[in-house]
This record gives C-alpha cells, structure tokens and sequence, in this order.
C-alpha cells in the first residue's frame, strides 16, 4: 500500500492529531494548547509554501514503511508543505499497527540541502522562524520516538536542516559518497530542527559542538568510526542493503519490537525513575501474553 501525501491535511483533522499526540507523549513532556495552536498556525502557514513532496508508502507485508524526500531540482531541499506532508507522514506512522520498521531515505544523489531557499527568504523573520523551528522540531521528535525501528539512508550529502533529519532516526546507513555537514553557522543562525540536542546525545557534548563550529563534511568513514554511523553500504544497491539490513533486526513479534523501541526511547526522554517505570508499563502486558506463551510452549529461549 502506498500513499502518496502531496496534499495537506485540513486544520480540523491537524488539530485532532496534534492533540492525539499530546496525549501519547511521555510523561515528562510538556505541551500546551497554545503549543498545539502555534504548531496548527505553523500547518497552515507553510502547507502551500514551494514545491516538492514527500512519499509515504507502508508495505503491510513486510511492515516495512518508507519516506521519500522528492524536490531533486532543489536537491531535496525541504519547502514549506514538503514539512507540512513529513509531520503528516509521522502522524499517519504513528496510527500503523502493524508497522515495525521504516526507511528514511530521498531521491537522487543528494539526501537533503536543508531548508528550500526560496521559502527561506520568504519566512525570514522572527516570527515565521519560530512556527518553523515548533514545526520541524514537533516531527522531527515524533518521528524519532515512533514505535518503529527507524534507519536513515544517507546516500549523498546531508546538509544544514538536511543533517539535522540524519538524526532523527535510531540508526544511520551511509554510502561510501554519504556525508553529513552542520552548516548552519555559515548561514548566521543555529540548528533549528531538533538537530543539536540529538547530536549532542548521540556523539556527546565535545564531539557534537566540534562537528557544530567548525562545520567541516563528516564522512561515511568518520562517521561510522564514532558511532554516528552504523555501517556504510553499496551506492548501487542501497535500499536493498537497508532493507535486508533492517530486517535483520525486525525478527521479534512487532509488539516486542514496539516495546524494546519505547523502553529505549524513554530512557533517553526521562530519568531513571521514569524510565524504569516505562519499562515496567511494556514489560507487564507482554508478561503471558500471547506471544510469551506461544514461545514457552516450545520450550526453548532460541
């Protein structure tokens, strides 16, 4: 099954989304409803801003998703309703049970430029600039906290906002051409997308400001030796090598699967107390569930 999000969706049905997710967020999260209606405003702003589209397809036998970043022209530069249909993507990810895995990924050579500059210098103010960073940062969140094991495939450059994305998903492919540069210093202003802090928690606070100041190209080999990366694939045969690479580790039950993501996602979100109560929450009911029983049955742990 694929959709294709190249419409937004209407305010109405944001709002009830936006305050859907509100109430699955962890404990710890703190959302208002003037944060609810600032981000339903930053929807409406930008859902016709530019060109571009992103493409949702879910694949039920696999339970496999895929998100493809599509503005080649503009090497995949994010406009304002390619953002609008990406926090759409997430919301309709975030409803799929039978989901397990997704793969990040964009068109051509290029991941992702960043923020369409012709957008940009029409949303260059204060204001405009904030409903953007409560948008990308909205998704960006939600995304990384799907239940869903998430990979992101850079094949190609990934710069600014588009470096930013790389980090919203629990694991990172690169190909030998892929690299990763925070150029957001040269354009006078900070990571805007959530991008900072979740650098700053994969690669810790020393490595992440040097990557953020000197703004120098991370390549596949750089990456994968600190971590940032998790294994450098053939440019040729890409989403095929994500894909098996993927399901290698999608082999559980998919609400074992779901569990193991939210336990781990909380531990990064909340503090120890919180995070163990976390676990103990998903642990229980799959405690003599059906699958448990289904395993034990068979008298074996392999």
């Amino acid at each position: 099954m694929a959709i294709v999000l190249t419409r937004s969706l209407p305010s109405s049905i944001v709002l009830i989304r936006l305050r859907s997710a509100l109430n699955k967020m962890p404990p710890r999260s703190v959302c208002t409803n003037s944060d609810i209606d600032a981000l339903a405003s930053a929807h409406a702003r930008f859902r016709s801003l530019g060109e571009g589209s992103v493409l949702l397809e879910k694949n039920k036998m696999t339970g496999i998703a895929t998100i493809t970043l599509q503005h080649q022209e503009k090497k995949n530069a994010l406009s304002g309703q390619m953002m609008v249909q990406l926090a759409d993507a997430v919301s309709e990810l975030e409803s799929w049970q039978e989901g397990r895995g997704l793969i990040f990924r964009a068109v051509g050579d290029f991941f992702c430029s960043g923020g369409d500059l012709t957008v940009v210098q029409k949303i260059s103010n204060n204001a405009d600039g904030d409903l953007m960073c409560r948008l990308m940062q909205d998704t960006t969140t939600r995304l990384h906290r799907l239940p869903l094991v998430s990979v992101c495939l850079v094949h190609g450059r990934a710069i600014g906002g588009g470096a930013e994305l790389t980090t919203a998903t629990d694991f990172r492919l690169f190909t030998e051409a892929g690299r990763v540069q925070f150029v957001q210093g040269f354009m006078g202003v900070s990571t805007g997308w959530g991008g900072g802090t979740r650098l700053a928690r994969l690669l810790g606070a020393r490595k992440a400001l040097d990557w953020l100041l000197t703004a120098r190209p991370i390549h596949a080999s750089e990456a994968l030796d600190c971590g940032f990366a998790d294994n450098i694939v053939q440019q040729d045969a890409v989403y095929d090598e994500a894909h098996q690479w993927l399901q290698e580790r999608l082999k559980f039950h998919p609400d074992v699967i779901r569990a193991f993501k939210k336990t781990v996602t909380g531990a990064c979100d909340n503090d120890v107390e919180q995070s163990l109560l976390n676990e103990r929450k998903l642990f229980s009911p799959l405690w003599g569930g059906p699958e448990n029983l289904r395993m034990l049955q068979k008298g074996t742990k392999h």
